[in-house]
């Protein structure tokens, strides 16, 4: 399984998205492809996100069960925790002009 939620990206993307995968929800792409398919429709998300941004997952054998990676702008930011990734949050920006 291959699940691709993209955010603020250029409708050409998402057309190019559509081709591949499903889109069960806005911006929400899900598939089941080869490592080689997943690879090269990665390629064209990192590619054409101008300046949105994007995560893709996908099952795989491991401990949790699928793994991921992001691209673009986004409070999120996966790290690796004694073999395991997991996402830290970013503090929100505060505005002192009050």
């Amino acid at each position: 399984m291959l699940v691709i939620v993209v955010e603020n990206v250029p409708p050409r993307l998402r057309g190019r998205l559509a081709v591949w995968l499903l889109e069960v929800h806005t911006g929400v792409y899900v598939g089941d492809f080869s490592v080689k398919v997943r690879d090269m429709i990665w390629d064209q998300v990192y590619e054409g996100v101008d300046d949105g941004n994007a995560v893709m997952a996908w099952s795989t054998n491991n401990e949790s069960g699928f793994d991921f990676v992001t691209v673009g702008p986004n409070r999120r930011i996966p790290i690796e925790c004694d073999g395991l990734k997991l996402v830290s949050f970013l503090a929100q920006a505060v505005d002192r002009d009050e």
